[in-house]
């Protein structure tokens, strides 16, 4: 407890699926003071930049704040009953299978059990998936395949004991960042050894011993090309392999592959199988570049495969570990919020495991198949099949493959329902009916991270307005449907001991997860309840699985399983491989972290890396507009001349869409081709065209409220004073004060003005009084200005807008690198080259820069090394 006397509340960080633990204190009017929980298993303390930043994210100016129906405020009895009387009218016309829910990773499990049941045992439809089917399913499958569950072998501990981490399809420096530097932290303890597999350079490679930039999709082949030397060099475990199935298989399919096909030199394919046989504690941590893709499941497969031949699994720095890329996507997949499974790990076409299920939920028809995954959800919304759709805290209009067909089927379905914070989204603009759900820091329920910890989510700020749980609106949804006893819930805790009660159920057929030591718990012991790994039974605690040859399948046994590697054809048409992914300080679709001023300051614009070669071929300079295209979208994003990327590679951020750039929704290009196995859409793999974009003209907009954008392209990022855009359009402006009081709403401001229609720039700003509020900058090249000096205006004193610069008592501190401290490129350089600074901890010292989450190390390193660079020129 500080001076104000309110005590902190322990949480869990509702970004990635790390799970840090968060201390919060509320500051007495809707804001939020957060810090790491130094206690707290997955974090110990750290934070990344996003987590450190939560604070800025709790406002209310975009919340909403009261169910809608057809764009109208109402009550909850009005929304919900159209909601239930639509849902019930529509199954009894059509059946179970014409409705379907679309759910989230940012769902507690207490809400993503509510709705597994309501869907699948009383609905009587397995029609419910989740967008973590974007994330993780093709690791799911994979398990599956190899253990017989979907299981997480071992622990972040792991990480700290290995000799060797493979990160592999894995941007763990931006993605996972807590994680990585405690990776560094055990490099620098032990001399752990870091190999990074990327077709792209990125900032996780900077801690690297070796980076292989193998050719995208030919993971298989450099794994089974592994799988074959563990053989030839008497690797394999002899006594492990007699609890498994397959391997003789799976060594002949493997031997006939071509590790070469990666492109990679033959020598670094021999250091990385050199480094792997000959390292006993190995751990491979993959993510998204390994899920998403249509051979995703073999990709996992192929690591698996590795693992089990040897025996390194599920004992002390050894194994593989999956990193999924939200909060509760471990929750989803454990309460079967996925369309293919059933509550607590148990098989949806088991009849057995259907049965006990129904039974115990005294539900009337528990559903019999699979539904539908995501990719084809939305698909049968576009073909008619389903006529009434539930989305829940998530944004599939901009986040699905294949974007502006989903806007399109979302847009033409008879019934849309979204449960989400804001109004502002473009899948929640296209609703019927608009339900206003709690936001994190209101809500209470439980998490589980990657490594199966089980942590609670609490309560600290009041639900504003009229905005409820969603345990809570989907029960009662359920009282209305008819099946009041069953959905009778009063509070969380009550949800979770139902649960865990289930989970007994699940461990009695032989399956991994079982809490049901949980299942007396009070409502006392719920609250106070502390970080917990599943399985916790009265037997077992955590702890890690299959070092002991015990697996899942019916015959106890593990499965090793043959693939090849299977690499799609280039199309000549669309020349460029399209590589989508996600920044440091920005995730998912900006609902939350646009919010923060000093997260959107990182990187504020959509960009697309192209390597020197191709933008020289294409005529496209640094600073830019690209357009990329193919038969699925379009769209017009900031060129980033860049040799991280290969030749004929593109890399584009995920992460804008109609609320904050329009044009670079770049989901649009991504096409609809899924992993045949987990349904897993393939995120990495289009194929796009490339050209300049020629403009009219390019323009810079800062503002103390938001601003009337309208241009053919446009992007506009939170500042610390407000506002800042980038403009350009294709059709010549003829009065650009006007245009300025038009994007402002300024209409009796004063102005200072200067206009060259010749040279076709003009420099506007806007008063109200002796107050700046607002300036525009216009030429018919990218303007030359100091960005992030102007993005501190309007309300800097003594600055003269109009001339784009900072005056010399104002230094430009240049592009924000550390948004922890809002420390810019240009204050790092002038300390290296003044005060002879040579490390990053020296940096650290000096400005703060890097001392926090230490998300931007890398980039303080690559500044560092630049300095050298040019040190030795001179």
């Amino acid at each position: 407890m500080d001076g104000s006397g309110i005590p902190e509340t322990r949480s869990t960080c509702p970004y990635c699926g790390v799970g840090c633990g968060v201390l919060l204190r509320p500051d007495g009017v809707g804001g939020l003071s957060v810090r790491g929980d130094p206690d707290h298993p997955a974090n110990q303390g750290r934070l990344c930049s996003k987590g450190t930043a939560l604070g800025q994210t709790v406002g209310l100016e975009q919340r909403l704040l009261s169910p809608q129906v057809n764009g109208q405020a109402t009550d909850w009895d009005t929304a919900l009953d159209r909601v239930a009387t639509t849902f019930s009218n529509t199954i009894r016309d059509h059946g179970p299978d014409s409705v379907a829910f679309y759910v989230s990773g940012q769902l507690l499990t207490e809400d993503y059990y509510v709705a597994n049941k309501l869907m699948k045992g009383f609905i009587g439809s397995a029609n419910i998936d989740t967008n973590s089917r974007l994330c993780m399913a093709s690791s799911v499958a994979g398990h599956k395949r190899a253990f017989g569950t979907d299981t997480v072998p071992g622990s972040y501990e792991d990480i700290d004991e290995a000799d060797l981490v493979v990160l592999t399809g894995s941007n763990l420096a931006w993605c996972h960042p807590v994680l990585y530097q405690r990776l560094l932290a055990a490099k620098k303890k032990r001399g752990t050894k870091i190999v990074v597999i990327d077709p792209r350079r990125t900032a996780s490679c900077d801690g690297a011993d070796l980076h292989l930039a193998l050719t995208p999709g030919t993971d298989v082949a450099l794994f089974n090309g592994l799988l074959t030397q563990i053989a030839a060099r008497g690797a394999l475990d002899g006594s492990f392999a007699k609890t498994l199935d397959g391997l003789d298989q799976t060594l002949c399919v493997a031997a006939s592959d071509d590790p070469l096909r990666t492109g990679l030199s033959q020598s670094d394919i021999n250091t990385f199988y050199d480094l792997w046989i000959n390292t006993p504690r190995v751990v491979t941590i993959y993510s998204q570049g390994v899920n998403q893709s249509t051979s995703g499941t073999d990709n996992v497969n192929s690591i698996l495969n590795c693992h089990l031949a040897t025996g390194r699994i599920g004992t002390t720095g050894c194994g593989p570990l999956s990193v999924t890329g939200q909060p509760n996507a471990m929750g989803g997949r454990e309460v079967g919020g996925l369309a293919n499974m059933l509550a607590c790990h148990l098989d949806l076409e088991n009849a057995d495991h259907r049965s006990a299920v129904g039974d115990f939920w005294q539900a009337p028809s528990v559903a019999t198949q699979q539904g539908l995954k995501a990719v084809d959800m939305f698909q049968a919304v576009g073909d008619g099949r389903i006529k009434a759709l539930w989305i829940i805290h998530t944004n599939p209009a901009v986040s699905m493959p294949d974007a502006k067909a989903v806007r399109a089927a979302i847009a033409s379905c008879p019934f849309t329902v979204v449960s989400d914070v804001t109004a502002r989204t473009d899948t929640a603009r296209l609703a019927d009916v608009l339900l206003p759900a709690t936001a994190w820091a209101e809500k209470d329920g439980t998490v589980t991270n990657s490594d199966r910890t089980i942590s609670r989510q609490r309560k600290v700020l009041p639900a504003p307005g009229q905005a409820r749980p969603d345990w809570d609106i989907l029960a009662d949804v359920g009282r209305r449907m008819g099946f009041e006893q069953a959905f009778d819930y009063q509070t969380e805790a009550e949800i979770f001991r139902e649960y865990a009660a289930l989970s007994r159920i699940a461990g009695k057929f032989g399956r991994d997860f079982d809490i049901s030591a949980l299942s007396g718990m009070s409502d006392v012991a719920y609250d106070a309840m502390a970080p917990a790994r599943w399985p916790i039974t009265e037997t077992r605690k955590g702890g890690r699985f299959f070092a002991d040859g015990r697996f899942f399948h019916a015959d106890g046994k593990g499965r090793l399983v043959p693939m090849a590697c299977k690499v799609a054809a280039p199309n000549d048409a669309a020349p460029f491989r399209l590589n989508t992914g996600r920044l440091r300080d920005q995730w998912h679709t900006m609902t939350r972290t646009s919010l923060s001023a000093n997260l959107s300051a990182h990187l504020p614009e959509p960009f697309v890396d192209i390597h020197p070669s191709d933008a020289a071929a294409l005529g496209i300079a640094c600073a830019d507009l690209v357009a990329i295209s193919n038969a699925y979208g379009k769209a017009i994003l900031r060129a980033r001349i860049s040799d991280t990327v290969q030749k004929g590679q593109l890399f584009a951020p995920i992460h804008w869409t109609g609320e904050t750039a329009p044009s670079a929704r770049i989901d649009d290009l991504v096409a609809p081709n899924t992993d045949p196995i987990s349904g897993q859409p393939d995120s990495k793999g289009s194929y796009v065209e490339a050209q300049r974009y020629d403009a009219a003209w390019y323009g810079f907009a800062v503002s103390r409220e938001p601003m009337a954008l309208r241009s053919a392209y446009w992007s506009v990022a939170r500042t610390a004073q407000g506002f800042r855009a980038e403009l350009a359009g294709k059709h010549p402006v003829a009065d650009w004060e006007a245009e300025g009081r038009d994007i402002f709403g300024v209409p009796n401001a004063s102005v200072s003005s200067f206009v060259d229609q010749t040279r076709g720039t003009a420099r506007v700003a806007f008063y109200d009084g002796d107050v700046l509020i607002a300036a525009l900058f216009v030429a018919r090249e990218p303007v030359a200005i100091m960005r992030d000096y102007l993005a501190t205006l309007p309300d800097t004193e003594g600055a003269d807008p109009l001339s784009g610069q900072s005056p010399a008592s104002m230094p430009n501190p240049g592009p924000v690198v550390c948004s922890c401290f809002g420390t810019g490129v240009n204050t790092i350089v002038t300390a290296i080259e003044t005060e002879g600074l040579v490390s990053v901890d020296q940096i650290g010292a000096a400005l703060g820069a890097g001392t926090n989450c230490g998300s931007c190390r890398p980039e303080l390193a690559q500044l560092l090394s630049r300095s050298r660079v040019q040190e030795a020129a001179e």
